[in-house]
């Protein structure tokens, strides 16, 4: 291949060494790029090793080349189709009771501002304190 190699290009190239990140592909005798792993194919790639060998020739696409490192990042995934998700059908939603323990004590919590929690804070406390005087006091 001779010329500058673009992003968003298609070219061929030949899988040069696989790692478990990735794969090594030769686009040309000076150049060579990195496919990762998530690239390799639509949906979920486990082994690697199960898409791809040393040896075989692949169309890629170019996604980046870092200009300062030349590191080339590749994408098989992106020169192939999606395939198409069969329609799931739509599941019925289900109407779970709720629990009467919690609905009560909601309404009793409720959202009070503040000020309601403090007044009954403090006529809780007082309550509490009026027992406790009448218990020294005997």
């Amino acid at each position: 291949m001779s010329g500058q190699l673009e992003v968003g290009s298609v070219v061929e190239g030949k899988v040069t060494g696989i790692k478990p990140f990735g794969a090594f592909v030769a686009i040309d005798e000076e150049k060579q790029g990195l496919v990762h792993i998530s690239q390799v194919a639509h949906g979920f790639v486990k082994d690697i090793n199960d898409h791809l060998s040393v040896g075989d020739e692949v169309k890629v696409k170019v996604m980046s080349i870092d200009s300062e490192t030349g590191k080339i990042s590749l994408s098989i995934r992106e020169t192939v189709a999606a395939p198409e998700k069969p329609a799931r059908p739509a599941k019925p939603r289900v109407e779970r009771p709720r629990k009467v323990e919690a609905a009560t004590q909601e309404k009793s919590q409720g959202f009070n501002t503040l000020e309601e929690k403090l007044k009954g804070w403090l006529k809780q406390s007082n309550e509490i304190q009026a027992d406790l005087n009448k218990r020294t006091k005997k």
